[in-house]
């Protein structure tokens, strides 16, 4: 094959990938930028939202947390004429004055359902957005601090400047929000990777920052001479996209990455050391969590004026202590607050175990701002390593934090937890926290996706995955809350054993209301404890993913705090409707389900049935008991033009695991993008295999 062909195929493969088509006439708006980013405590501004998708019917906003909401700014529609189709839907943002500043996640509600998930800064700053062509000195956009200033790295060689002025011995701090806010955003792919520099009136480099937080830059400086100074950014590369929005929040406050100790307890004062820049001499302050709290918090903590930004702060339940003395002794179970305060340093706490005694050691650092990288060993009494980790996964993310699960003691005697960085570095910001737990058998719960679309009269379906732990081999029970009045929920459960995945099916009236609310999904199980004693119930809280389009086609998934069920206007398809919801399968045998939709006048696309949730042929959720699959080669799956009606067969293996009424469904999917479908789900589906004769 000649040179000219590879490059051709190599084109048009990419370019099959990475269309933006839709092969459906509806779909929910997908986020791609908010322009500018950025909110100010205690006012109104009106800010632009960019989708893919159509934004005319907006309903309604959702944004987290409290003290912010937004309305759409609707065009005005003259009378009997509809609504024209855009990409681009001006909202007006109100904060109040007591709002906490940090970032905020916002949804929209919409004819067409519920979009992706967007994020929004609030600041205490007002907000400077940048004027046309400020690419030179010369065209600078002005500023005066403090002030946030917020653009967008468009295109390619673009590069913003924002003039401002500073007094001699004056400190200032430039944190830039950029590439941590596209995380989120579903089908962007290719992220910015700002830099940015701080230039004198002659446009001499002062200071400059690349990689601080993640991939966004963070400079603070104090000008020895007053004068006109620049801040100029720019993609690393030089390469920029419509979407690259950024905003730099700029000031002469205190600016607190981290505290320490990082853990603290809940319900009791705290001393608290910040870690920053530009801190004033009080450098340590008291605070109290929430009796109830628990996990990671981002707190505006007191000052002697004012507060400070927000701080990461982990409230834990365990007996906290404070790293005191090298190779201090310590009584697990415990959470040890700690720091690696200087490069080539190594911490070490000493702990007393018996033979068989089962332990389970968590770092929390780099999840929650500390500059740290860890990696955690156990070593024995004569300093040979017994234990060590360094990344680990939770779901289907990796973090640089380190977690040794059910390490054993292989003998009475002391022992020596020894933390430090990976890359040997350290500073007052490498800070950490240890958990160190005995494993109890639990499970984690995830969503998969964010969002459940249902038409009226119709059905939409959410699945979940287990991820079992510590010996837990039991099923999972799932539950929901939050559900509006006339929407109802079948919850399923995850078998026992080796299956991971579990479905709520849900329904929604013909007369239901286009809105949306979010739910809580939760999962019980049981742990026999024997004859004579009650079964533990394990309780766990899931955790929502959304639906991430990777170049190249492949699907990610990024947490998000919210399930969101929207209810919109008849789709695609009007119905869809199973010649049975009820399948008894005997091993070795099949049984056919069959299959009818109603098409919207006008939509003759490709409609695909399924029963697994997957993506080319990956599965995500397969809710089937054990040995019960699809049978391909006698389904009927891809309903082409105008045809109405398929079938799936599914079949029993010989030795497939007996069980009885797991829930399951059919959904038929019509593709948005390459990585994410509109999915019409059936009425619940009950599937039981039979015991083998």
């Amino acid at each position: 094959m000649n040179r000219y062909l590879i490059l051709l195929l190599t084109v048009s493969c990419g370019l099959l990938i990475r269309t933006e088509s839709t092969d459906a006439q509806t779909s929910y708006p997908m986020i791609m930028s908010l322009s500018p980013n950025s909110a100010q405590i205690g006012q109104t501004s009106e800010l632009t939202i960019q989708s893919r998708y159509d934004l005319s019917g907006t309903r309604r906003i959702w944004i987290s947390g409290e003290g912010v909401t937004a309305e759409p700014i609707h065009p005005e529609v003259k009378e009997g004429e509809k609504p024209k189709s855009t990409t681009s839907l001006k909202i007006k943002v109100t904060v109040a004055p007591d709002a906490q500043t940090g970032v905020r996640e916002f949804r929209l509600s919409t004819v067409n359902g519920a979009s992706t998930i967007g994020q929004m800064v609030v600041v205490r700053d007002p907000v400077v957005v940048e004027t046309k062509d400020n690419n030179t000195r010369e065209t600078a956009s002005v500023a005066t601090l403090p002030a946030t200033m917020c653009g967008a790295i468009e295109r390619n060689e673009d590069l913003d400047f924002f003039k401002f002025t500073a007094e001699a011995g004056q400190t200032a701090c430039f944190h830039v929000r950029s590439q941590r806010l596209q995380d989120k955003i579903h089908d962007l792919q290719q992220h910015i990777d700002p830099i940015l520099f701080l230039r004198n009136s002659s446009g001499s480099t002062i200071a400059s920052s690349d990689n601080h937080f993640f991939g966004d830059p963070f400079i603070c400086h104090t000008f020895k001479q007053a004068g006109d100074y620049y801040l100029e950014i720019r993609d690393v590369r030089y390469t920029g996209n419509k979407y690259w929005e950024y905003c730099i929040e700029s000031n002469s406050r205190p600016f607190v990455s981290n505290v320490h100790p990082l853990g603290v307890p809940a319900g009791q004062e705290t001393t608290l050391e910040l870690i920053g820049f530009n801190l004033p001499d009080q450098t340590q302050v008291t605070w109290t969590a929430p009796a109830d709290a628990k996990g990671a918090m981002q707190v505006e903590l007191p000052l002697a004026e004012g507060v400070t930004n927000p701080a990461p702060v982990y409230v834990t339940s365990l007996p906290t202590v404070l790293e005191a003395a090298p190779e201090q002794q310590v009584s697990l179970p415990a959470a040890v607050s700690g720091r690696i305060a200087a490069e080539k340093e190594i911490d070490r706490y000493r702990f007393t175990a018996k033979k068989g005694d089962k332990w389970t050691f968590e770092v929390k650092a780099r999840r929650h701002g500390s500059a740290l990288d860890p990696i955690i060993r156990i070593l024995d009494a004569d300093g040979k390593p017994r234990g060590e980790n360094d990344d680990f996964s939770l779901y289907k993310r990796t973090y640089a934090d380190s977690r040794l699960e059910n390490w054993t003691a292989p003998a009475d005697g002391e022992y020596v937890i020894e933390i430090r960085d990976l890359h040997l570095r350290g500073g007052e910001d490498y800070v950490y926290l240890i958990e160190a737990t005995q494993p109890e058998p639990y499970f984690e719960l995830y969503l998969d996706t964010d969002k459940t679309q249902i038409t009226p009269g119709g059905w939409g379906v959410l699945f979940a995955n287990v991820v079992r732990k510590n010996g837990f081999t039991g099923g999972v029970q799932l539950h929901v809350d939050g559900l509006p009045e006339g929407v109802t929920a079948s919850a399923g459960r995850v078998l026992p054993g080796k299956p991971t995945a579990g479905c709520i099916v849900f329904h929604a009236p013909k007369d239901i209301q286009v809105d949306m609310w979010n739910i809580d999904v939760w999962g019980t199980a049981e742990v026999p404890m024997g004859d004579d004693q009650q079964p533990i119930e394990l309780v766990s809280t899931a955790t929502t993913y959304q639906e991430i389009y990777q170049p190249g086609g492949g699907r990610g998934h990024w947490p998000v705090l919210t399930h969101t069920i929207a209810t919109t206007e008849p789709g695609d398809i009007l119905s869809l409707s199973i010649d049975t919801n009820e399948v008894v399968l005997k091993p070795g045998e099949s049984k056919k389900i069959e299959v009818t939709i109603e098409r919207a006048e006008g939509f003759d696309k490709n409609v695909t049935l399924d029963i697994l949730f997957q993506h080319l042929a990956r599965p995500f959720a397969d809710t089937l008991p054990p040995g019960v699959a699809m049978d391909k080669k006698n389904s009927k799956i891809v309903l082409a033009g105008k045809d109405l009606t398929g079938h799936i067969t599914l079949k029993a293996d010989d030795n497939a695991t007996p069980a009885e009424n797991q829930q399951a469904a059919i959904m038929a999917n019509i593709a948005l993008n390459f990585v994410m479908k509109w999915t019409y789900s059936s009425e619940p589906i009950s599937v039981t295999v039979l015991p083998k004769e």
